[in-house]
């Protein structure tokens, strides 16, 4: 017996959840699969640690798809982006305010693992969309009229649409052969919590010295006082180094980075890392297929652009799904042509800043200085840069 629905993803990671809930919310029947149930609890063994700044255009998104009520309660504002360049002699320091160029922050910041949990309770809410968790796409048969899966546990799906979000090792690119192009940055993400002295104010603070920023992004204060996430790139050997200290050494060793910009630091959870890679495929679709999130894009994490990424193919593929037969040669070829510029504009920006960050030349960091104060000091460029950095999408001509 061959079950029938309209979308197909495969994975629930926060992009995958979020494509259920829009499309689910135009009354497209989705079905989600995965071979693990989200991790929708702070304290679990494999809970995801690190944070998400959405940005305006993904709150109305998700408020479009009636999840954003049950997440704004837990959103930390982010009205500031602060750059430092703890290179120079004195530091530069340059602010970026939301109020330049709109009424509302840049973003609310989340932690990875709370926005899971509501997204999934958005799906479940939703008579449209279906979970199968503990089961895989295990093989794909496309035609024209539409595409056939077989799933891990036996089950026959046949389809429209298949999207895969199932991440940069991506099965489904795979299965559809298609390549990618990788960049190994030789970097690992360190990412924390940690109490603070000195309040964050809604500023998101991003330091850099070389090997990579050291970032503290605003999140809800607690009864321990002022809080903020931290994501501290630099040298993957140095990294596996800090990582198998005990607390007391590495937490001298991250307030040393931070440049004390935020007073004497406290570890507020558990560490974990992540390698930095990038990886953008070399096409994003295929018969009946098409490819979103990480497994079409995955950059290094600066300047919120990761997930706010992702939501912006997802914004496509909802807008596209409205005006064309659902996973028609017409629909992706649309879907690829106007998400490639915009993504490639963004993950060679962020390329740019993740290289001059690692370089320890003094050429170099004297060079960054220079180009953060101009970025920040001739208005209509920093009106620019920060509408480009809240999601304004680079269109191809």
């Amino acid at each position: 017996m061959t079950d029938r629905t309209d979308i197909l993803i495969a994975g629930a990671g926060p992009a995958g959840l979020a494509a259920a809930c829009v499309l689910g919310a135009e009354g497209h029947r989705v079905l989600l699969v995965d071979p693990a149930a989200p991790v929708t609890g702070e304290d679990a063994p494999d809970a995801d640690l690190r944070t998400t700044a959405l940005l305006q255009p993904a709150r109305d998104l998700l408020a479009g798809a009636g999840a954003w009520d049950g997440l704004s309660p837990y959103g930390t504002a982010l009205w500031t982006m602060r750059i430092v360049d703890a290179s120079a002699a004195p530091p530069v320091t340059r602010d970026f305010r939301a109020q330049d160029i709109s009424d509302a922050p840049f973003g609310w910041n989340f932690p990875n693992w709370l926005l899971r949990r509501e997204l999934l309770a958005r799906a479940a809410a939703l008579d449209t969309v279906e979970t199968a968790f503990g089961a895989s796409v295990r093989s794909i048969f496309a035609r024209e009229a539409g595409i056939r899966a077989t799933l891990s546990d036996g089950r026959r799906v046949a389809a429209r649409l298949v999207l895969a979000s199932d991440g940069r090792d991506s099965p489904l690119r795979r299965m559809a052969g298609i390549g990618t192009r990788r960049t190994e940055y030789g970097q690992t993400a360190i990412v924390f919590a940690v109490r603070h002295a000195i309040p964050h104010d809604d500023i998101s603070t991003e330091i850099h010295l070389s090997g990579g920023p050291f970032t503290l992004v605003p999140i809800a204060d607690d009864a321990g006082g002022h809080r903020s996430a931290v994501v501290w790139m630099d040298d993957a050997r140095r990294q596996a180094e800090r990582m198998a200290l005990d607390d007391g050494p590495f937490l001298i060793e991250a307030q040393a980075r931070s440049a004390d910009v935020m007073g004497p630091l406290e570890l507020a959870s558990r560490r974990a890392a992540w390698p930095i890679t990038s990886v953008l495929a070399e096409r994003w679709t295929g018969q009946r297929l098409a490819l979103m999130g990480e497994a079409a894009h995955a950059m290094p994490p600066i300047g919120a652009q990761g997930l706010n990424t992702s939501l912006k193919d997802v914004a496509a593929l909802r807008d596209l799904c409205r005006a064309e037969d659902i996973g028609s040669a017409e629909m992706l070829a649309a879907y690829e042509r106007g998400r490639r510029a915009d993504v490639a504009i963004r993950m060679a920006g962020v390329d740019l800043l993740n290289r001059t960050s690692i370089a320890g030349l003094g050429a170099v960091q004297a060079a960054r200085a220079f180009g953060i104060a101009a970025l920040h000091d001739v208005p209509p460029l920093r009106r620019a840069v920060m509408r480009l950095g809240l999601g304004a999408v680079v269109r191809p001509e």
